[in-house]
């Protein structure tokens, strides 16, 4: 299994780890490295193309045992996104109370949990715009939470795209093991090569990457819908708003330095 090693300064390190959280992936380890420089160490999957992301630190893959790498799922556990909603760890146990709305997620090779910030922002922002029979397109689906979340919530149909290929067995598993594989078509096409228009387009992805993808992000959405977009901090997005004009804010989340912007 290929591990993700990226090489920073001790002060870049909080920064560093928010861009690689921003990517979806599940667990961090910050290990000492040569000349006191921090390496963080995380996965992206076999699958995961070195063009798939753009840091300003030096990175480097490298091969690792997989049961040495997979260590992190012991300690996962239910992510509360909502007091009514959670995202449970497809291998953790769990006795969900009357009412609560629960998303079974196995992340696989591919990004996204649920638990960082810019997931359950996400996750939030679909759920309230989900009606009864919308369409929703899922850019850089990853696992497919919140395709598989927003078809949960209500959507007649959901389209992920992720140019990462495990993402699509990953999201077809977790469409079938919550009951939704019927209405959700994922694949590896790029955001340019996608037809017609959304009720909800949802992006959880990086900045300059939603900057590089504003047009067909406006493009995709249909009259009178919505586009969602995430993985922005709360202190740094202006630029990426900018970028997606005319469209207008009409909502803005934030959790923990992190937002998610609802734009018509």
């Amino acid at each position: 299994m290929r591990q993700l090693v990226v090489t920073v300064e001790p002060h870049e390190a909080e920064l560093a780890g928010d861009a690689l959280w921003g990517l979806g992936v599940v667990a961090i380890e910050e290990r000492e490295g040569v000349g006191g420089a921090v390496e963080l160490w995380t996965s992206l999957g076999d699958d995961a193309p070195e063009t798939a992301f753009q840091l300003p630190w030096p990175w480097r893959f490298v091969e690792v045992d997989e049961a040495v790498a997979e260590t992190w799922r012991q300690f996962a556990e239910p992510i509360w996104v909502q007091p009514d909603l959670v995202v449970r760890p497809a291998w953790v146990p769990f006795d969900a109370p009357a009412g609560v709305t629960v998303l079974h997620i196995e992340p696989g090779a591919t990004f996204g949990m649920g638990d960082h910030p810019t997931t359950i922002l996400s996750l939030r922002a679909v759920r309230r715009l989900v009606a009864p029979g919308c369409s929703v397109l899922d850019v850089g689906c990853g696992s497919g939470v919140l395709a598989v979340g927003a078809c949960v919530f209500g959507a007649a149909s959901a389209v992920g795209v992720d140019i990462a290929p495990a993402a699509v067995p990953t999201t077809t598993a977790n469409a079938m093991a919550n009951g939704v594989a019927p209405r959700i078509d994922v694949s590896t096409t790029d955001l340019a090569d996608v037809a017609g228009t959304f009720d909800i387009v949802v992006a959880n992805i990086l900045a300059p990457t939603l900057v590089a993808l504003a047009d067909d992000l406006r493009r995709t959405v249909a009259p009178g819908g919505a586009l969602v977009i995430s993985g922005i901090l709360a202190a740094a997005h202006e630029h990426v708003l900018a970028a997606l004009a005319p469209m207008r804010v009409v909502e803005t989340d934030e959790f923990d330095g992190w937002v998610a912007v609802t734009l018509r």
